[in-house]
């Protein structure tokens, strides 16, 4: 499962990294469910789009906030099938975090991390970028229902149509597949993290080239270690978050 991950690089190295235009893209230690974070897509790879983790159909009639597809049911699920064939995406991270409580495995789908439970950061030794797995859709929420009531539904008074600000919404989802030797001493599930070599494939390939990429990272090249609790909540988001514990 990945349910939060970091993304501090500085724009002008992501950008290096990606060969694509990040302006505008600040240090996050705390990237979280819910958040605009920005994102590669396959129609536009030439920059950083910012999207809503939390994928949601296009077909919903309600939002789905689905922030992880596995990696063995992608093809076959409704919710990411279409997205699998069409809309494939790269998703920058430096590091992810998961909670670990001694042997037992965290389920809480989003990985808020208990406060009795110890949050680790995985990441590279030098703490270099990136790619994860993606997929995103582009979901239009249903029309508000109004209701006139009275003169004021004509003039802007009590009554009156309002905007709401409904309209499209972007969404992503990260890819998981079995965890590699490390990871599973923290969770069962981590995210797909592709070779830099691997990810025109993933954008633009056909979909059993894809298909074929979705294996665990090799763990000899990750490093994982304890952080602070504070990472705990969401609206927490400093440089601190990612120190090493004692």
């Amino acid at each position: 499962m990945c349910g939060r991950y970091t993304l501090f690089t500085a724009a002008g190295d992501l950008e290096a990294r990606f060969d694509a235009d990040f302006d505008g893209v600040e240090p996050s230690y705390n990237c979280a469910p819910g958040q605009n974070l920005p994102v590669i897509a396959a129609d536009a790879p030439d920059r950083a789009t910012r999207m809503k983790w939390g994928l949601t159909p296009a077909w919903a009639d309600e939002s789905f906030d689905l922030i992880n597809a596995r990696a063995e049911t992608v093809r076959e699920k409704r919710s990411f099938a279409d997205a699998f064939e069409r809309r494939r995406c790269l998703v920058p991270a430096d590091g992810f975090y998961e909670w670990v409580d001694g042997d037992a495995d965290v389920t809480d789908d989003r990985c808020r991390g208990d406060s009795d439970k110890t949050p680790y950061r995985v990441a590279f030794e030098d703490d270099r970028p990136f790619a994860m797995a993606g997929l995103y859709e582009r979901w239009e929420p249903p029309e508000p229902e109004t209701t006139q009531t009275g003169l004021g539904a004509f003039g802007g008074g009590v009554g009156a149509e309002f905007d709401d600000g409904s309209g499209p919404v972007e969404t992503f989802t990260v890819v998981t597949t079995e965890s590699n030797d490390l990871v599973a001493d923290l969770h069962h599930r981590m995210a797909v993290i592709l070779e830099p070599d691997e990810e025109a494939t993933w954008l633009r390939g056909d979909p059993d080239e894809a298909a074929a990429l979705l294996d665990p990272y090799p763990a000899d090249e990750l490093t994982a270690y304890p952080v602070s609790t504070r990472v705990n909540s969401p609206a927490v988001d400093a440089p601190d978050l990612i120190d090493r514990l004692a």
